[in-house]
């Protein structure tokens, strides 16, 4: 199943609905992303919110979400320059 990449924090939370998958996750992390871009922060900006208070993660788990994020974030800066 395809899910659009949500655009507000309510299709955000919208995906709390679904069961996690591979997809919801891209969803979600492709909304942060855009949700952070048309408010105008940074790639620096979102990475300090996103890992702020994250006690979950381990230090290699962080490692791999901020290189998510920044890898998601290159791929926004390429296809909108597109």
């Amino acid at each position: 199943m395809n899910y659009p990449i949500p655009e507000t924090l309510q299709e955000m939370l919208d995906l709390e609905r679904h069961p996690v998958s591979p997809e919801i996750v891209a969803s979600a992390i492709a909304g942060t992303i855009k949700i952070a871009r048309d408010g105008g922060k940074t790639l620096d900006d979102l990475t300090t919110e996103v890992l702020a208070d994250d006690r979950l993660l381990d230090a290699n788990q962080r490692d791999w979400l901020r290189n998510i994020l920044a890898q998601a974030w290159d791929a926004f800066t390429v296809n909108s320059e597109q």
